[in-house]
């Protein structure tokens, strides 16, 4: 196992004359053990990113260093990763056990040891009974459990996921998320797991980085982020529904933005607050989304389902606890801390 760094790491296409900067500076300290999820929307740069680490891709400034070693210069071959692809990548004409075992046989592992590894992946993953079928005979599930053992047989010093579960359905996603916690307990190696969604981010993270048109907009804790986003960009793209950001509302300042969580609005018919009206109601099992309007601005209140609903268009008292409200440079998109 090993820590990875990234000092001032930067990514540049060059197409003739013009070149395009997708990276922007990243610097992360990732200690050795943990667990850290990219996370961010389609084409922020999180893939880049991590084959940067797995020298898929060369970098075009800064070093990345895997342990005590520069990486830069060193071949994927040569920096003791093992990745696991969104595609499974696995061989159709081979069995579970001989997919695991390809990687092994090549570097001539002994025979003996290459069983033993693959065994022992095989319990983890609870794989033991398929190792004898061919990958088209195995459940979506199933293939990407196979595509994580033979990254585990490896032994690598660093894992690296690429949205491994974004060809899963929903059930089989959570399912998935679980045995790679279980996964990480039991190996503990590092890892950097890039996702698009939030809630693998925060379900699977132990710090994560928040990433935005190249730039690394936060990194820390799923608590931190979801507590203190840093900018409006983090507030707006962690949670679901995400941070209600007000511009015009009533007590907004000049230059800043307001933020407030859904669930961190209280609502009534009478009282101090903003005035609001009810333009539409979702029912969403346990709890109950309310779409408010304060003048031009959209307002999301999230409520217990048992709560009986306002009537759509009505007018509601809407209010917030001062320790619940984020306020954000609307010139930058920075926290602005008290």
């Amino acid at each position: 196992m090993a820590s990875i760094t990234l000092k001032n790491v930067v990514k540049q296409y060059h197409q003739g004359k013009q070149s395009l900067q997708v990276i922007h500076g990243v610097n992360a300290e990732i200690a050795d053990g943990e667990f850290i999820v990219i996370v961010g929307p389609s084409g922020c740069g999180k893939s880049t990113l991590l084959r940067m680490v797995a020298g898929l891709e060369e970098i075009s400034g800064g070093d990345i260093m895997i342990g005590p070693r520069v990486v830069n210069q060193l071949e994927p071959a040569e920096r003791d990763i093992a990745m696991v692809f969104q595609n499974y990548a696995l061989y159709p004409h081979m069995s579970v056990f001989d997919n695991m075992a390809y990687g092994l046989k090549i570097a001539k592992v002994p025979v003996d040891e290459i069983k033993a590894r693959v065994d022992k992946a095989a319990g983890i993953l609870e794989l033991g009974h398929l190792l004898e079928r061919k990958p088209r005979q195995l459940s979506g599930g199933q293939r990407q459990r196979v595509a994580m053992g033979r990254a585990i047989v490896r032994q690598p010093q660093v894992f690296l996921f690429d949205e491994p579960l974004s060809n899963l359905d929903a059930k089989l996603r959570a399912q998935t998320r679980l045995e790679i916690q279980k996964l990480h307990r039991e190996l503990g190696i590092t890892s950097l797991f890039v996702t698009h969604d939030q809630v693998e981010a925060m379900t699977l993270a132990q710090r994560m980085i928040v990433m935005n048109a190249g730039n690394m907009e936060q990194f820390g804790t799923p608590e931190e982020v979801y507590a203190r986003p840093a900018t409006t960009f983090v507030a707006s793209f962690m949670g679901a529904p995400p941070m209600n950001l007000l511009k015009h509302a009533p007590g907004v300042q000049p230059g800043e933005i307001l933020g407030v969580r859904p669930e961190h609005l209280s609502m009534g018919t009478e009282g101090d607050g903003w005035s609001a009206q009810v333009e539409t109601t979702e029912m969403l099992g346990a709890e109950r989304l309310i779409y408010l309007r304060i003048a031009d601005e959209g307002l999301i209140v999230r409520t217990h389902a048992d709560e009986a609903p306002p009537a759509i268009g009505s007018t509601v008292k809407v209010w917030s606890r001062p320790e619940q409200v984020h306020r954000f440079n609307a010139e930058t998109g920075r926290r602005i801390d008290a």
